[in-house]
């Protein structure tokens, strides 16, 4: 979960449309009155300091519900086990209200550390639909899409367009460019994110989708990565490592380092999130104006990109559950999600945004961005979910790393997972 600036403008309309919500009781249901009050949001480190803001209008519209916001390291991981400390603490803990990354929905679901919520309450039917399933667990929901994400391939359009070269839309096209055109111009071929930590998991289960496998099935009970498909997608990139159009260095990136190499000049390709494409695009970037987006490719066309994001959660013994819920609808209302995007550059859950020409004309990539997450796959769901991440991290490195063939790798990762889903 990254948290991204980008130009914007001011926040005027949000604290005129939430004088209007305030008027209107929107959200209020039958709430008791200590279901009202102060409230804790726990998030990954805000490094654009685009939520603050948001929260102070909330703030100066609801004195008696102000939020507290509670900033976590900015890494995935180091989050979650900073949250998962204080929920499995028991009683109340620090935090009413969780940003978490949709993945955890639901562990944190099955562990009984946040709480069903009412679906009628949030218009989840405006969202765009793919993400509204991340945050359900056995058929109730559990948490509300607040962001979403799905990864793109960035490229070096001056360098494709000079050759003649459509972007490309399969394994193989990408990888005959990334090997011929790379060397020619001083460069590395393509990047993701390889370094064992959950970018790993990610680009792992890119991999696996794109060549049309699974991982898990069944909420996390059947182990379905023995195929075909998983050693087509993990030999895939491990083949690229191997060959060298996958920089060894790549197997130290997370998001930061492999925005930076291409951002600086280094890279033809890389897998990354939209807000790299906005760094790389931005003033004083050494290839701002030169920067493509196209869908992930996969072996035979388009690829199967995961959904990233976060969803907002209440914690199961939040001191204010219904201004935990109200803070919930403001944050995922229309004109806060348009902040999100103008102010944080990160891409909204609301499907009418991506429809919106003056966004498109601010971010262009929103058109591809859409087509992504339309088109995109949640990470294995299972209540066990940072130990099935674990695994496929240490087992997919190996398999980059040449520790193991990818054929290997994938039947020492189904062994692993089985252990998991038995527990």
């Amino acid at each position: 979960m990254r948290w991204i600036r980008a130009a914007g403008r001011g926040l005027l309309v949000v604290a005129v449309v939430l004088s209007g919500y305030v008027a209107s009781g929107a959200g209020v249901g039958g709430a008791r009155a200590g279901d009202r009050g102060p409230l804790t949001l726990a998030t990954a480190g805000d490094l654009t300091n685009y939520l603050g803001p948001l929260l102070d209008d909330w703030n100066r519209t609801h004195p008696g519900e102000k939020v507290t916001l509670v900033e976590l390291p900015d890494s995935a991981d180091e989050t979650h086990a900073q949250m998962t400390t204080d929920l499995r603490g028991g009683d109340r803990g620090r935090f009413d209200v969780l940003n978490i990354d949709v993945a955890w929905t639901s562990e944190f679901a099955a562990a009984g550390w946040i709480s069903p919520l009412e679906r009628a309450r949030f218009p989840l039917d405006s969202f765009l639909q793919p993400v509204v399933d991340t945050a359900r667990y056995e058929g109730r929901l559990y948490a509300v899409p607040y962001v979403t994400n799905a990864g793109l391939l960035l490229y070096r359009k001056d360098i494709l367009v000079k050759e003649g070269v459509a972007p490309p839309r399969t394994w193989a096209e990408l990888e005959h460019e990334a090997r011929t055109l790379a060397p020619k111009y001083g460069l590395d071929g393509y990047a993701g994110q390889f370094l064992p930590y959950e970018g790993l998991t990610v680009n792992a289960a890119e991999a696996v989708y794109s060549a049309g496998g699974t991982i898990l099935g069944d909420e996390g009970e059947r182990v379905t990565v023995n195929s075909a498909a998983a050693r087509e997608g993990i030999g895939f990139l491990a083949r690229g490592v191997r060959d060298g159009w996958i920089p060894k260095k790549a197997l130290t990136y997370k998001e930061e380092e492999s925005k930076q190499a291409f951002q600086d000049g280094h890279l033809l390709f890389l897998r990354n999130w939209p807000y790299a494409y906005v760094g790389a695009s931005a003033k004083g970037s050494a290839v701002a104006g030169k920067v493509g987006a196209v869908p992930l490719p996969g072996p035979d066309g388009p690829g199967t990109s995961v959904l990233g994001g976060s969803n907002l959660a209440v914690n199961s013994h939040a001191r204010h559950p219904d201004s935990a819920r109200r803070l919930i609808a403001y944050l995922t209302s229309a004109p806060v999600q348009r902040q999100v995007l103008t102010k944080g550059a990160l891409p909204p859950v609301r499907a009418a945004l991506y429809e919106d020409p003056e966004l498109i004309r601010k971010f262009p990539y929103l058109p591809t961005l859409r087509e992504s997450v339309l088109a995109a796959a949640p990470r294995p769901k299972s209540p066990h979910y940072d130990q099935v991440s674990l695994a496929v991290q240490a087992v997919v490195h190996d398999a980059l790393t040449g520790y193991e063939t990818p054929e290997s790798a994938v039947r020492r990762l189904a062994r692993e997972l089985a252990a998991i889903s038995r527990r």
